[in-house]
């Protein structure tokens, strides 16, 4: 599993490949939570690359209700239908015949579990949502079926591989915990960084490789709204390799700092405390100082 993520261009850890392992052989939802920007998202992609599966991705908001998210009746066709039918026609033997499962809009969970083909299942940021659509998918994470009225049990024809990733902004109600296998995602220790950002940069040197990791962890542990997740890392990374820079100091750090900086106020505490930080080093730096002397 772990090489095969890698293969996918994703850098698990070990909990991360076992999860993983056990949910597929398993056939369990993965609840997968952690910071924003630490790869919960991109697990999903790289499972189905892996799987070579079709990924499924519900994008969760506040207000989602199962019409946008597990199926909705096409009213015009209905009604198309209505009038067309004979006048005769009794509303018995209408009703079961605009009840159909051609007049069913499937969305996304009705999309994965009636596919002909196992598909990956993303359910991104369910802590989005509120507790009553939680409850409207304990049926879906635990038998893998849907409940119409109209038309009875939908059962799954394959079992997809279902991802649930949250940012932790709200607690998850227990009985959703209880029907998924867990998996806590936080900011990667220092080297497994660096390998994330040379996956996906690695024209930049080494060197500044590891400078950006290090400014990086120094930002990180500044008190920040949102502190750069390893998408900024690899995007901050590209950015440097366009600017052709061969090192982070002062002035590249406060031209390049809005690439992992997103709030104005985060951007006067970084550029205060690291962007000194580095003008100072550069200062203390030797060859720099020999440097000017040259």
């Amino acid at each position: 599993m772990q090489d095969g993520l890698r293969a996918a261009r994703y850098l698990p850890n070990a909990a991360t490949s076992l999860v993983s392992y056990l949910a597929i052989r398993l056939a369990k939802p993965v609840l997968v939570e952690g910071p924003a920007g630490v790869g919960k998202t991109e697990l999903a992609k790289a499972l189905a690359e892996l799987l070579g599966r079709r990924l499924v991705r519900l994008q969760c908001y506040e207000g989602l209700d199962e019409a946008k998210a597990l199926y909705e009746w096409n009213y015009r066709k209905q009604l198309l239908r209505i009038q067309a039918q004979d006048g005769d026609a009794g509303w018995e033997s209408l009703q079961e015949d605009i009840f159909g499962e051609e007049f069913l809009l499937s969305r996304p969970l009705m999309s994965a579990i009636t596919s002909p083909e196992p598909v990956v299942l993303l359910i991104d940021e369910i802590d989005k949502t509120d507790q009553e659509f939680e409850a409207m998918l304990l049926e879906l994470l635990s038998d893998f079926q849907i409940s119409i009225p109209e038309l009875g049990r939908v059962q799954a024809r394959t079992r997809p591989v279902v991802l649930l990733t949250s940012n932790n902004s709200r607690e998850l109600t227990e009985a959703l915990k209880r029907r998924c296998l867990y998996l806590w995602l936080d900011y990667p220790p220092a080297e497994q960084e660096l390998a994330i950002v040379r996956l996906h940069a690695p024209e930049l040197s080494e060197t500044v490789a590891r400078r950006l990791i290090e400014v990086i962890g120094m930002v990180r542990a500044l008190d920040l709204k949102k502190p750069p997740s390893i998408a900024e890392s690899i995007d901050w990374a590209r950015a440097l390799l366009l600017l052709g820079a061969e090192e982070i100091d002062q002035d590249i750090f406060r031209e390049t700092m809005s690439v992992i900086v997103k709030h104005r106020t985060d951007m006067d505490i970084v550029a205060e405390r690291v962007g000194l930080s580095l003008g100072s080093r550069e200062h203390d730096d030797p060859a720099r100082l020999d440097a000017g002397r040259t």
